[in-house]
């Protein structure tokens, strides 16, 4: 089996396991703080994942959230980066709006990217220069748009911190209006979409953008940091997902005209 199709029948398997785990108790922890959830069904997806990759493939790396290849920073040949459930506080009290979300790279460059919305059973993904799709459906280029007749995906704690806040507030008050899914990984496929014409957050791991980069990169749109600088795997980034237009005013007009502010962000926490 090719590998793409590996992928795509590995994370729908994983998707049944988790529907199927969900009819048991959860067992919910927490990690840096009491907002940062990690349920048994996190842990065992991505085990489940990994033993799956290694079994078949046992060159391949992998990158995963709850523990497995944080520190690797050869990413010479395949890595996998997997987000075994993106969305977690949406899984544990809505039961729903989450994803497990994988990005299959080669020598440090995109190959696949998956998102699996494991509730509407849409899977989203695509291969580099062959599209994008949603389930058997191509998904369309996405148009462009100005910010102030646009959506964008932000979290409005984003907007109450003393350093971003004021750098985000211009940009909430531009915009038409906001929403907050609470899955990075959705929020990505909605720009996408189109449904959104930008998603925008001051920190975000690898695992959270590394598969749904590339399927927005097949339809059109453009991903980058704040300072519009190329996101890697191997470490959190500030990230900006948008289409074309929407990114380049979002760069020019609000994010690098407080490049220093920003730069002294990233060099603190991102490096």
């Amino acid at each position: 089996m090719a590998l793409y199709d590996f992928a795509k029948s590995l994370i729908l398997e994983a998707g049944n396991n988790v529907r199927l785990m969900m009819k048991e108790k959860l067992s919910i922890e927490t990690k840096s703080n009491p907002n940062d959830l990690v349920t048994n069904v996190d842990k065992a997806t991505e085990t489940y994942i990994y033993e799956a990759i290694h079994s078949n493939y046992p060159e391949h790396k992998v990158i995963g959230e709850e523990g497995h290849g944080h520190n690797i920073r050869n990413i010479d040949g395949v890595v996998w980066v997997v987000d075994p459930i993106d969305g977690t506080l949406n899984f544990v009290h809505q039961r729903e709006n989450f994803a497990i979300s994988i990005g299959i790279y080669y020598n440090g460059k995109a190959y696949a990217g998956f998102v699996y919305d494991v509730m509407k059973d849409a899977l989203y993904h695509a291969k580099v220069h062959e599209g994008a799709f949603e389930n058997n459906h191509r998904l369309e280029a996405i148009g462009t748009s100005e910010l102030k007749s646009s959506l964008i995906g932000i979290n409005p704690n984003w907007v109450t911190k003393p350093i971003i806040g004021p750098i985000f507030q211009p940009v909430v008050n531009r915009a038409r209006s906001s929403r907050a899914y609470g899955s990075a990984a959705l929020e990505i496929i909605a720009v996408a979409k189109g449904q959104l014409a930008a998603y925008i957050t001051p920190r975000l791991q690898p695992w959270d953008f590394a598969g749904g980069l590339i399927i927005l990169n097949e339809v059109g749109g453009k991903g980058s940091n704040l300072l519009g600088e190329t996101l890697e795997i191997t470490h959190p980034d500030s990230v900006l997902m948008a289409n074309q237009t929407v990114h380049e005013e979002l760069l020019q007009q609000f994010f690098l005209p407080h490049q220093q502010t920003l730069t002294e962000l990233h060099a603190k926490y991102y490096k």
